[in-house]
């Protein structure tokens, strides 16, 4: 952590951390919450499993056998709750999570598949899984800490505080189904969708460190080694930032990342360039890692947000859905996201150590790819229909405006020639000169 510098003009708090790459690769997955949950529980329910027996041992010593009846006549009321909690908790779980994968693929069907990464990544939909399975196995437990005896004198387990936890689990499912199910609803909402995208995107910005570079990468000095990929085939999601860089510094060299974070690398691709000396083999098995998976992340992915929003645009205006609304709202958020990078330096990320000396060289999209990520398959898919291509084009139009009023001159190539291109194939497309001209009105709206 100490190993990584912060850059001029970089907020606090935006350096890489030393377990960012573990504790997204966990976000991805749906396991480690309820397994998590299920320890925390037993560990919860021994703790007052033991603080029950103390109590009724305390009770006892004292002498106090008319509080020891009243507390076991209390939970023995709790018993038929704690009872048909344990009965009725499996099925509900299942019954609502079968209705809401219906719905996510309902949403991954109308949107992208996607998409389906927002319900596997959603801090409710786990936090309320493992709270109604812990629910489930403390009532399980609880039932076995009962005594079947209903003489006072006889008994030797009032689980009064393994009750009450029960209980108030069982409230926090009832608030947590109702979160829920809100949270599932809105993820049919192609307004949230968009949103939760680009505010990833953003947060992907904001974690950019501020020592990039348009263009050709740095001057490192002569490639003295190549460190290649010996994992699994598949995509690129992130490196250990903190890892490498503490690496370079231990050994004197700068390293550089060849392909970017979502490019797909097979066993034997070259990932990492070594300037300036050379890693023993060791360390570079060892440290010099990059994590790799099925799909791509949002963690140091740039260009993911926009590939998302794309997409939904790609298949609101495709003819089996014929949406262009959504696709008008997708676009809004390109526009977006452009608008935040639209005066950042792009290109390459660089990575310094305590003493200034940059260590690790990273490729990010540039300016360019951006933009035809963005705007080029959608302004493509425009002109099949005169409803899309009026609608979409006219938000295209205003968006290139827009674009253009807040970029440096410099950055405006790519906008102006996207622009142009969408002028013919309006024009191509659009064969009354009144439609045309309606066409090629920008709006914010598409359509009002």
């Amino acid at each position: 952590m100490g190993d990584w510098m912060m850059t001029k003009g970089l907020p606090p708090g935006r350096r890489p951390r030393p377990l960012s790459p573990l504790r997204e690769h966990l976000r991805d997955t749906f396991w480690f919450a309820p397994t998590a949950a299920l320890v925390l529980v037993l560990i919860v329910w021994t703790a007052a499993e033991a603080a029950d027996s103390a109590l009724l041992e305390a009770l006892r010593s004292s002498g106090d056998e008319e509080a020891v009846a009243e507390l076991l006549g209390i939970v023995n009321d709790a018993k038929t709750v704690v009872t048909t909690v344990s009965a009725a908790m499996m099925t509900f779980i299942g019954v609502v999570f079968t209705i809401s994968l219906v719905a996510v693929q309902m949403a991954a069907g109308q949107f992208s598949p996607r998409m389906v990464r927002m319900f596997v990544r959603s801090r409710i939909t786990k936090a309320t899984f493992a709270v109604f399975l812990a629910t489930f196995v403390l009532s399980l437990l609880v039932l076995t800490s009962y005594d079947s005896h209903s003489d006072p004198e006889l008994v030797s387990s009032i689980p009064l505080v393994q009750s009450v936890l029960t209980l108030t689990l069982v409230g926090l499912s009832v608030v947590l189904f109702v979160l829920y199910v809100n949270s599932t609803l809105r993820l049919m909402r192609v307004g949230h969708v968009v949103d939760v995208v680009t505010a990833e995107s953003l947060r992907v910005v904001a974690r950019m460190p501020l020592d990039t570079t348009d263009g050709a990468p740095p001057d490192l000095g002569p490639e003295s080694d190549l460190v290649a990929h010996h994992g699994r085939a598949g995509v690129l999601r992130d490196v250990d930032i903190t890892r490498l860089v503490r690496v370079a510094r231990r050994h004197g060299v700068v390293l550089r990342l060849i392909p970017r974070v979502g490019d797909f690398v097979v066993p034997g691709t070259p990932v990492i360039a070594v300037h300036g000396g050379t890693v023993p083999a060791g360390p570079r098995e060892s440290r010099l890692r990059v994590f790799v998976g099925a799909e791509r992340t949002f963690h140091q992915d740039l260009g993911f947000g926009l590939r998302q929003l794309s997409d939904i645009a790609l298949r609101a205006l495709s003819t089996s859905v014929n949406d262009p609304t959504t696709a008008v709202q997708a676009v809004d958020r390109m526009v977006q996201f452009l608008t935040s990078v639209a005066r950042r330096p792009l290109g390459t990320c660089r990575y310094r150590d305590r003493a200034g000396t940059v260590r690790l060289v990273q490729p990010v999209p540039d300016w360019t790819e951006l933009v035809d990520l963005a705007f080029a398959e959608v302004r493509m898919c425009t002109g099949h229909q005169a409803q899309v291509t009026s609608q979409v084009s006219r938000r295209l139009l205003a968006g290139f405006d827009d674009l253009l009023a807040v970029v440096p001159p410099e950055r405006r190539a790519p906008l102006v020639r996207h622009r142009a291109l969408l002028v013919e194939a309006v024009e191509r497309s659009v064969p009354e000169a009144a439609d045309r001209a309606f066409a090629l009105r920008p709006d914010r709206q598409g359509i009002g």
